[in-house]
């Protein structure tokens, strides 16, 4: 019946608002979707330049937004829901109940990702569909610049998916740009405009044939250019995703990982190097970054003021408490190593006027955005190494893993181990080498699941007994792993239905 109302009530528009009815109306999907199919009508993009609009806005846009949705929320939800990081500010309510695995549907923070992300969908989508025709219309694109822009839009769209999946589980998953809605096609584009649940199964999948093509056809790398979707981007994402128990095939994870690393790249010789900067500038397109978001001085990020100071202005906004403020038990994990070089590249301490989670006359800041011309890295070889590690020690090379963990070790400046006796002790190995290596970049909370529910359950629950710091949380579950549909999102789009344990 709920969906027959919304029809009526479609109906009921399109009779109101016949003569002025938008050719690209917005959506209870995505405000995005501006662009129509190829039989229902002209599409605003036409020409090569238009392409070229989008794909250079597809960048533009990601240095605007994703500070806060896809950088600073991810954050949240991948080192304070583990061991690495307390939330920050306590008056902040989204934040903390998504620490303390208390949110709902009307978390502000999960609703404006939720949004985000469909719209950053809905945007790979106006170059997705609309590049063949237009490659075809006019012969200014050339054969490489349809490859690539194509390889780049499918590379950015796979990014959002896989981040989507990790967060809600199943979601929509809208590969068109619906039609605009006529009395006669109603009931045949229902389905575009409320869309329903996909599996994450399949989801993968189109993922996965997606990067193959961008394997084959996005740019090369250019060192002087980390903000650009790769091929090693694109075989970088496939081994993220056959790591996953959905995809798994972990001889495809190292083969992917093999891949990146036969590119060029190398590990910078000082780790804190991708983070540094002087009076001038901040270091950017480092040899180990594969992709990153990057600004200048002059046009500098904001997201800097969420954790620390700006190093060139270090006054500015630092009135108030700090998000993603790093946990004792991960600075206990780096001093156990004798691990000074990570630790002081991740880890600050300064003066502050507060004193929720350490003294104020010596708090612990997260440093890994230093300035506001810091780029922000989701790509490094550092993690295709571990990534490289874990695959091997999957499939039983607990040799060659070892050499891949003691690559970083020793670009760490600490003892590399001995190859450990069992597959067990191998990955334990891994995970707390990339808990060190990548700390604070996105991975805690997700690299735990991976290896299976009870070892992020355990160390979940676990963290408030042991450190009285952190807030009281409610028993991890297999259902709050993910986060709950917006109430908003539930609303619009009636095919849509909540995650289990909501």
């Amino acid at each position: 019946m709920k969906k027959i109302y919304t029809i009526l009530a479609l109906a009921s528009l399109i009779v109101l608002s016949s003569c002025e009815l938008n050719l690209y109306p917005e959506t209870g999907y995505s405000e995005g979707n501006v662009k129509v199919d190829d039989e229902a009508g002209e599409s605003q993009y036409s020409t090569r330049e238009d392409m070229k609009g989008l794909r250079d806005a597809m960048y533009s846009s990601w240095t605007k937004d994703i500070q806060e949705k896809g950088y600073l929320d991810w954050l949240v939800y991948a080192e304070c829901r583990a061991d690495n990081a307390y939330g920050g500010n306590p008056g902040t309510g989204e934040l903390m109940a998504i620490e303390a695995n208390k949110q709902d549907g009307e978390n502000k923070n999960v609703v404006r990702d939720w949004d985000w992300y469909q719209g950053q969908v809905s945007n790979c989508n106006n170059i997705i569909c609309n590049i063949d025709r237009i490659k075809e219309a006019d012969p200014t694109m050339t054969d490489k610049e349809y490859r690539e822009w194509k390889s780049e839009a499918y590379c950015w769209r796979a990014w959002n998916l896989f981040q989507m999946s990790y967060i809600w589980g199943d979601i929509p998953l809208v590969n068109t740009i619906p039609p605009a809605i006529t009395a006669e096609n109603i009931e045949e584009v229902y389905d575009e405009y409320f869309p329903g649940r996909t599996a994450i199964a399949d989801i993968y999948a189109q993922i996965i044939s997606e990067l193959e093509y961008a394997c084959e056809n996005a740019p090369d790398t250019d060192p002087a250019n980390k903000h650009l979707f790769t091929k090693a981007f694109a075989h970088g994402m496939l081994a993220r995703i056959y790591a996953e128990s959905t995809a798994r095939d972990w001889s495809k994870v190292a083969q992917h990982c093999a891949a990146v690393e036969g590119m060029g790249y190398k590990l910078v010789d000082d780790y804190g190097q991708m983070w540094a900067y002087d009076e001038a500038d901040a270091v950017r397109n480092t040899s180990e970054s594969i992709f990153e978001i990057t600004w200048s001085k002059s046009n500098g990020n904001w997201v800097w003021m969420m954790f620390h100071r700006n190093a060139y202005n270090p006054d500015d906004s630092y009135s108030w408490i700090k998000w993603i403020t790093p946990s004792r038990d991960l600075i206990a994990a780096y001093d156990a190593e004798g691990d000074t070089e990570r630790k002081n590249a991740c880890i600050v301490y300064d003066e502050a006027i507060w004193s929720n989670y350490y003294p104020g006359d010596a708090y612990a800041f997260m440093h890994k955005v230093p300035t506001n011309a810091s780029s922000i890295i989701l790509m490094r070889l550092g993690e295709i190494y571990l990534l490289h590690a874990e695959a091997l020690a999957m499939t039983g090379d607990l040799a060659g893993a070892t050499e891949y963990v003691n690559k970083v070790r020793t670009r760490a400046g600490i003892k590399t181990i001995a190859v450990p006796s069992s597959q067990e002790a191998m990955i334990d190995a891994i995970l707390k080498e990339r808990r060190l290596e990548l700390a604070f970049e996105g991975f805690r909370f997700y690299d735990l699941l991976r290896h299976g529910f009870e070892r992020a359950k355990t160390i979940h629950d676990a963290m408030p007994q042991q450190d009285s710091y952190w807030q009281p949380r409610f028993p991890l579950t297999e259902e709050t792993v993910f986060m709950p549909i917006p109430q908003t999102a539930l609303d619009n789009n009636p095919s849509l239905v909540q995650n289990p344990g909501y």
